[in-house]
């Protein structure tokens, strides 16, 4: 058995609220985020993007499906060295093979921090 923990466990990510199409994560902005000159790291921001669209994609799926992630992209608008990032991931297409989803993160303030799209595939599990 592997008892390493997942990424988002390591970085501290957890769900604070989900609805029909919406989900939402926060991450702390710690020492285990920061880029060598002490700011966010911007693949930090895309993994907290990317785990608020799967999340939210793997509860809009059938039992006999699975989804997995096929594009995703990020702006990053402004930096961070600490505090709270959270993720508000919307669904904005829903069909039998893809899902497109629109993540803002912000901080504490509600400043935009990144914003990022992803597109996740529907396939049946085998």
């Amino acid at each position: 058995m592997n008892d390493t923990k997942g990424l988002i466990d390591v970085l501290g990510i957890r769900i604070v609220r989900e609805e029909a199409g919406v989900m939402v994560m926060e991450m702390p902005v710690s020492k285990k985020v920061l880029q060598p000159y002490g700011y966010l790291h911007g693949g930090a921001s895309v993994v907290l993007a990317e785990s608020a669209a799967s999340i939210g994609a793997a509860r809009r799926i059938a039992d006999d499906e699975i989804t997995f992630g096929m594009e995703i992209n990020a702006n990053h608008l402004k930096t961070k060295q600490d505090g709270v990032i959270t993720a508000t991931a919307t669904c904005r297409h829903k069909g039998r093979s893809s899902q497109i989803w629109e993540i803002e993160l912000v901080d504490e303030t509600g400043d935009l921090v990144c914003l990022s799209r992803c597109t996740m595939a529907v396939k049946k599990k085998r």
